[in-house]
C-alpha cells in the first residue's frame, strides 16, 4: 500500500496539510515589513539568512480575518516555482504518514475560498486533514468564490 508524508498544521482550528517535498523549513518569526498595495493576503515580508521572503497570510486565503502579526507567528516556508513563499499558520503540527486509500476528494459541503485551495481530504484518528493546493495557497492574485 503507497503512503505520502505530510507536514500539517492548524488554522483556525481546522488540520491542513501539505506535502513534505513542498516544505522548506517551518519556524516562528516576528519581523515583518509591510508591502504598501500589496494584495490582502500578503502580510508581509521577512529576511531569512539574507534571502527576503514574501509571507502569505492563510487565513486571509481562507477567507477569515487578517492574522495579527504581533510576537512570534508561525510559518512553514513552501518552496515555489521560483522564490520560497512563506504561509503564516496559526499553529505547527507534525508529520504524519497518510495512506493513499484514506485519500477523498473535497466533500460537496466544503465551500468558498476553502474549496478553492483543498485538493482533497485524508482521514485521521478522528479527524480530517485538508490538503492543500500549494500553489493555488500561495497565489495571492485568484479570485475567490
Amino acid at each position: 500500500m503507497s503512503s505520502r508524508q505530510f507536514a500539517t498544521f492548524e488554522v483556525a482550528d481546522q488540520l491542513f496539510g501539505v506535502e513534505v517535498e513542498a516544505v522548506q523549513e517551518v519556524l516562528s518569526y516576528n519581523e515583518y515589513t509591510p508591502v504598501p498595495l500589496a494584495p490582502p493576503a500578503v502580510g508581509g515580508l521577512f529576511n531569512l539568512r539574507g534571502q527576503v521572503i514574501a509571507a502569505v497570510d492563510l487565513r486571509v486565503q481562507l477567507g477569515l480575518a487578517r492574522q495579527a502579526l504581533q510576537g512570534p507567528v508561525m510559518n512553514v516556508i513552501l518552496r515555489g516555482d521560483g522564490e520560497p513563499v512563506s504561509l503564516l499558520v496559526d499553529k505547527i503540527g507534525e508529520v504524519v504518514d497518510l495512506e493513499d486509500d484514506t485519500f477523498e476528494p473535497p466533500p460537496v459541503t466544503l465551500s468558498g475560498p476553502t474549496r478553492d485551495l483543498v485538493v482533497g481530504t485524508y482521514k485521521m484518528d478522528g479527524r480530517l486533514m485538508l490538503a492543500l493546493d500549494v500553489r493555488s495557497a500561495v497565489d495571492t492574485y485568484r479570485v475567490t468564490s
